[in-house]
């Protein structure tokens, strides 16, 4: 067997050479099945029992709670770290954040001005509908 070619049962056994993966363990599964859980629970609260007057400050306690939600998966569930497949796994995290905070950021410029542009309706507009 040429040294660039490795057996599935090498590599599935953990004598792989070069490819540092990660694998699951249930301690890993259970942690990142319960911080999913209570950064689920956290935003859910927040929101449906009004805990805070400011719905901005709301807004942006629930985005950062996303966030840290979606590191938890990628570290938990899809084993990312920096030793697996040469560092590669941590540039898509990184590449993974950047891409959330572009999609948070635009989804929260256009609900903005859709809240500014709609047309505002007035008392007297309201009588006069059918």
């Amino acid at each position: 067997m040429s040294p660039n070619h490795e057996s599935a049962a090498d590599t599935h056994h953990a004598h792989s050479h070069g490819h540092d993966a990660g694998h699951g363990s249930f301690k890993g599964y259970m942690t990142g099945f319960i911080l999913s859980v209570i950064l689920t629970a956290i935003p859910f609260w927040l929101v449906m029992a009004g805990v805070l007057e400011s719905k901005l400050l709301t807004a942006v306690i629930v985005m950062g709670i996303g966030v840290v939600q979606i590191v938890v998966h990628m570290v938990y569930f899809l084993h990312m770290n920096p030793r697996s497949e040469g560092g590669w796994t941590m540039m898509a995290l990184i590449f993974t954040l950047i891409i959330v905070g572009i999609a948070l950021a635009g989804s929260l410029w256009v609900m903005h001005h859709l809240n500014q542009n709609m047309m505002p309706m007035t008392h007297e507009m309201m009588k006069n509908m059918p």
